[in-house]
């Protein structure tokens, strides 16, 4: 009577009280557990009222109207999970199966069974259940008219864990299920001619990381060396580069010499170190220092307390990064050339010595409005707002950029002759001097031009170590709201 993803949902009830069928349709599952003598009660709910009168019709002709209810809600919005063993959702998107368990009663959570069966986006619906401090116990692969469908089973889980983007994109099949191999390598294929139209498309980044994400689905993510890690960054942004007053490096060393999964974050806060621990990583690779002064007291809310307490590693790359060809102004600069179209060769800003420098000064090939600019740069960091100089009504053609706190800069910006200055956190004292020299400042915020680099170090990571799970940090967020 069921098709094989429906009988696979069926085969999964745990028989142990009242199954709710949500999005019942014509109610053919509720059929099936009653008449097989699974459960002997089951809430068959629909959305509409076409598909509960085909379902009542249903529940007629086996004789078994005394045994299912029929109820007409949205979602779980009007059905009573009192008593309910098993909850089944199949035939729908895996974003809407999330809505829906999102708005259940949570204190109903513990004893239930979640039976759940994506047609799009089991990745999200994934992640939602262990947002939802649940997991996956069982997941399966259907095979059905050459067509592949997932079907997993989900319980509530006190040791509550988080899922990175590919622990919820490689899901929970047995090892040694073929239709598992299978439905992963379709899967790989799909992200592999994703990356392959990005890369056409000039995002190259992104390109990486979907061909990361292929092979980690064909392989697995597999343990790496943090020393190796950290040798891989030293070459690409070496921490000798720094400048005398940072504190790059590897500053907080873990009992694990490995990691699997690294997490990328502009800060190492409370809740990036809980993130890492959650998600099962041993590694944080940041921009800012989480130990820049020196350290004569560590209390137990302290992020270096945390690191140590959950044996992860932290490297910080901060001014190294900030002067790197790739770093933070290198990406900068890659952005703006995407923007306007430039005249030249861009030009070192603040030279370092030995070839080294922090910043850029670009000269677009022709004369923007200052406004225009600055609306311009809120569109590329995403930034809320942007401030400029006011009184200055000027058009803007040399530009001199810096990521952070770049202020002190404007003095060496009009020395060189540009007409504005990009960087972040300028103070009041430097807009008043912005004035009196007549050259323009945006402020794009701190946050703002420095978390574009993350993209990038990610990107650098997986073209170099493709079996390791790099995951820019959910809780990397600009620390400040606005109104």
């Amino acid at each position: 009577m069921l098709d094989k993803r429906l009988q696979m949902c069926a085969d999964l009830v745990s028989g142990e009280g009242i199954v709710c069928d949500v999005g019942t349709d014509h109610a053919l599952l509720a059929a099936e557990l009653i008449n097989s003598g699974k459960c002997s009660k089951v809430i068959a709910s629909d959305v509409k009222e076409g598909p509960l009168l085909a379902a009542a019709k249903t529940v007629k002709k086996y004789g078994i109207s005394n045994k299912v209810q029929l109820v007409l809600s949205d979602g779980l919005k009007d059905v009573s999970l009192r008593g309910v063993s098993d909850v089944v959702i199949a035939g729908m998107g895996g974003e809407t199966i999330a809505d829906i368990i999102r708005c259940a009663d949570r204190r109903e959570f513990s004893d239930i069974r979640w039976i759940l069966q994506p047609m799009t986006k089991p990745e999200v619906l994934r992640k939602c259940i262990y947002d939802m401090k649940m997991c996956i116990t069982e997941e399966h692969i259907v095979l059905e008219d050459k067509k592949m469908y997932v079907v997993m089973c989900a319980e509530y889980n006190p040791d509550w864990r988080r899922l990175s983007e590919f622990d919820a994109i490689y899901g929970f099949f047995d090892s040694d299920d073929q239709l598992a191999e299978n439905y992963r390598n379709r899967l790989a294929n799909r992200y592999e001619k994703v990356a392959v139209t990005l890369a056409d498309a000039g995002y190259r980044e992104e390109a990486i990381h979907n061909d990361a994400i292929a092979y980690k689905l064909r392989n697995g993510s597999q343990p790496v060396e943090i020393s190796k890690v950290y040798s891989f960054l030293d070459s690409i942004c070496p921490f000798g580069t720094q400048e005398k007053w940072d504190n790059s490096g590897w500053l907080v060393e873990s009992a694990t010499r490995e990691c699997e999964t690294v997490l990328l974050t502009l800060d190492i806060t409370n809740s990036a170190v809980n993130e890492a621990a959650s998600k099962l990583s041993n590694l944080i690779i940041s921009h800012h220092p989480v130990i820049f002064d020196p350290i004569k007291r560590v209390f137990a809310n302290d992020p270096v307390h945390k690191l140590v307490y959950n044996d992860i590693s932290a490297i910080c790359m901060h001014t190294n990064l900030d002067i790197a060809a790739g770093g933070t102004n290198g990406v900068i600069l890659r952005k703006l050339l995407h923007y306007y179209r430039i005249e030249g060769e861009h030009e070192h800003f603040e030279e370092l010595g030995d070839g080294l420098n922090l910043g850029w000064i670009v000269n677009l090939t022709e004369e923007v409005e200052l406004r225009d600019f600055a609306k311009e740069m809120k569109k590329l960091f995403g930034c809320p707002y942007v401030r400029f100089t006011s009184g200055i009504r000027r058009k803007v053609r040399r530009i001199a950029f810096c990521s952070g706190s770049g202020g002190s800069m404007l003095s060496l910006a009009a020395k060189k002759g540009c007409d504005v200055l990009m960087t972040g956190d300028v103070k009041h004292d430097v807009w008043i001097s912005s004035q009196n020299m007549g050259i323009a400042l945006l402020d794009c915020g701190h946050f703002h031009t420095e978390n574009p680099v993350l993209i990038e170090l990610r990107r650098a990571l997986e073209e170099k170590f493709p079996q390791l799970d790099v995951e820019i940090a959910e809780s990397s967020t600009d620390p400040c709201d606005y109104v």
